[in-house]
């Protein structure tokens, strides 16, 4: 019998664009993908052809060291119209007092706190002033140096005009962006990514972008990372499948304009801003090959795993992205999310526990109601605990979580909260301090109603021991 045909792919699997989301992307983290805009630009079997296609112009970006591993080296081949260095010469910008990239203690700018501290909402620009994405970027908090290769950066950024013929290159690190409010319609070398809130952009260091706000004023957090990339964590016990899988992961295909006008590039060099002008758009980029690629995630697809018995499972259980530090087995930073999920345990104790952390916490919410804070927590706020310092909920959720039926239950419906995560000691700005107008230190009086109750329990304690054969509480030990 002969075989009837079905059907043939006529490509690699790609996204379909949406009314929100008007692009296309190629799907995986960390693949080495290839993209055309024209097809047949790419060259065959070579990177650098004595002649490119259309005159093209070839260009290479690393980044990672040229003798990385072949599982870690992370490169691209860009054809391009005119290539990076068809410019006008770079020249210093006037400083940004709000921006900073020098975490170390010698910096009078930064300082250490012991304390919780948390931000309400940070305000939008008015709409008498004209704030570009990049112009409304301000420090909070972070820890190391761009110089040193390893470190952080913890910021916001507050917008409400879209960046024009202005693009940005960070020379200092990667950035992992995190919209609140407003959609971002970025368009990079490699071509464009919308994204919106509950999706999270990762912009590797070097890469040129600029960024349009489709909905008006935007607000958001940044995570920037020196001297690593961010990775998938690794699944254990859980096997091949599991919270963030590598297949959800979008990166753009290539697309570019054709645009003689004048430029200007902003670049960030040690927390420094520079400018370069030129006659051309940086978006000229006809073909691509390559996995140092920028790439969007949607974190409402992130597979939750959790207790189905009885007690917590550590945090680390929600770890969307992970940047490894140069010490084994401690993060340089870890993106952890709490999103809707069951929550079935049974005999536990259900709200995060009182807890005191080797790592530095500093947590965001993009949309919803998170209760696991332990005081007032808004969209578009922030929060920060250091290592050690002892947090947990009030003691109104206490008695609630201690006397609550436990019955299979929704949490964190409707709500995407997330976390950035550190094993390294984090400084604090002075714009975070002093400037924002927003913070506030964590109210201690929370937790006056969690008193000793052991003393009511002292005659049942008294038994226990005396028929365990042990002296009463307060007898004097026997010598």
């Amino acid at each position: 019998m002969t075989s009837i045909h079905g059907a043939t792919a006529q490509s690699a699997y790609s996204t379909t664009a949406t009314e929100k989301d008007p692009y296309q992307y190629q799907v995986g983290f960390g693949n080495r993908f290839a993209s055309e805009a024209i097809p047949g630009t790419i060259p065959y079997a070579q990177n650098g052809p004595q002649k490119c296609k259309y005159d093209l112009y070839a260009e290479t970006i690393t980044g990672s060291s040229f003798m990385a591993p072949r599982a870690s080296n992370q490169t691209a081949w860009l054809y391009r119209i005119r290539p990076s260095v068809a410019h006008k010469g770079i020249t210093r910008l006037p400083d940004n007092e709000d921006l900073e990239a020098n975490f170390l203690p010698t910096n009078p700018k930064v300082h250490w706190s012991a304390t919780q501290l948390a931000w309400h909402p940070f305000d939008l620009p008015s709409a008498s002033d004209k704030v570009d994405f990049i112009s409304g970027v301000k420090t909070l908090m972070g820890c190391g140096d761009p110089s040193l290769r390893e470190g952080l950066a913890a910021h916001i950024y507050t917008a409400n005009a879209s960046m024009g013929n202005k693009a940005f290159c960070n020379g200092d690190g990667d950035w992992l962006i995190l919209p609140e409010k407003g959609r971002l319609d970025i368009q990079t070398e490699f071509g464009k990514l919308m994204v919106r809130p509950g999706e999270i952009v990762v912009i590797q260091r070097g890469i040129k972008f600029t960024v349009s706000l489709p909905d008006g004023p935007s607000r958001g957090y940044i995570s920037e990372i020196y001297g690593a990339h961010y990775e998938l964590p690794e699944l254990g016990p859980l096997g091949s499948h599991g919270l963030a899988n590598p297949r959800d992961f979008e990166s753009p295909v290539a697309s570019f304009d054709l645009d003689q006008t004048p430029w200007e590039v902003v670049y960030k060099v040690g927390g420094k801003l520079f400018v370069s002008k030129q006659e051309h758009t940086p978006f000229d980029v006809v073909a691509w090959a390559g996995n140092y690629v920028p790439y969007k995630y949607a974190l409402e697809k992130f597979v939750n795993v959790g207790s189905i018995s009885r007690d917590h499972i550590d945090p680390s259980i929600f770890c969307v992205l992970t940047a490894k530090s140069k010490t084994p087995n401690a993060a340089l930073m870890d993106l952890l999310i709490f999103s809707p999920r069951w929550e079935v345990s049974t005999n536990t104790f259900r709200p995060p526990f009182y807890h005191r952390n080797a790592a530095v916490e500093m947590m965001g919410l993009l949309y919803g109601d998170y209760a696991g804070r332990s005081d007032e927590f808004a969209a578009g706020g922030f929060s920060y605990e250091t290592g050690f310092c002892p947090h947990g909920v009030s003691y109104d959720e206490f008695k609630k979580a201690t006397e609550a039926e436990l019955k299979p239950a929704r949490v964190h419906e409707g709500t995407m909260a997330f976390m950035l995560e550190t094993s390294m000691m984090v400084t604090v700005t002075d714009w975070a301090l002093k400037r924002t107008g927003k913070l506030h230190e964590f109210e201690p009086t929370m937790w006056d109603d969690l008193k000793g109750q052991f003393v009511e329990h002292l005659d049942e304690a008294n038994a226990d021991l005396k028929a365990a054969g042990l002296p009463p509480l307060g007898a004097r030990p026997k010598l």
